[in-house]
């Protein structure tokens, strides 16, 4: 065996007997090291939800959701809390309404908060955002949170990651 080779073997030996920080050794035998996010937990952030579809996500009054054109409504500011890591509840902050879907994939607004209150979020390779149902499935598939072309609710049965309904971006309330 070339002595670099034995060197490089006897350093990643001595980094796993010394439980190193950092490195991955699974494929040595060694259980690998589990990180903690709780800073993460309980994060809180205000903000409007715009659509790649040209709307924001807007709570009315009586729990309806849909989405509008007008930047300045103030039913468009969401509460997005984070439940841990990678899950969220979305909370009208003028309605009160928690941002929720159903086993059949409806979006509606809800007084209390429940488990179809928690949405996966992802940050997409185009730098959108998706909301998944963290309770409910289609057929196996994520069912995302969506507005159509028209503002209206898309069935979460029939949306997909792909699509650019479901893509939204986190705005900053000013």
């Amino acid at each position: 065996m070339p002595a670099g080779l034995q060197l490089c073997l006897a350093l990643l030996l001595l980094a796993r007997a010394h439980g190193s920080p950092g490195g991955d050794y699974s494929w040595l035998g060694g259980a690998r090291r589990v990180r903690s996010y709780h800073h993460l937990e309980g994060d809180v952030r205000w903000r409007r939800l715009y659509s790649s579809t040209h709307f924001f996500l807007h709570i009315d009054p009586s729990g309806k959701v849909e989405g509008t054109r007008w930047k300045e409504c103030p039913n468009s500011i969401v509460e997005i809390r984070s439940v841990r890591v990678g899950v969220v509840a979305i909370k009208s902050v003028h309605t009160g309404f928690y941002l929720a879907m159903n086993r059949k994939g409806k979006l509606y607004g809800t007084r209390e908060y429940n488990p179809n209150c928690k949405f996966k979020e992802r940050i997409e390779e185009n730098g959108y955002n998706t909301y998944a149902s963290l309770r409910w499935r289609h057929e196996g598939r994520q069912m995302f949170l969506a507005l159509n072309g028209k503002g209206a609710p898309r069935q979460g049965g029939k949306t997909r990651r792909q699509h650019l309904s479901t893509h939204f971006l986190p705005i900053l309330v000013s």
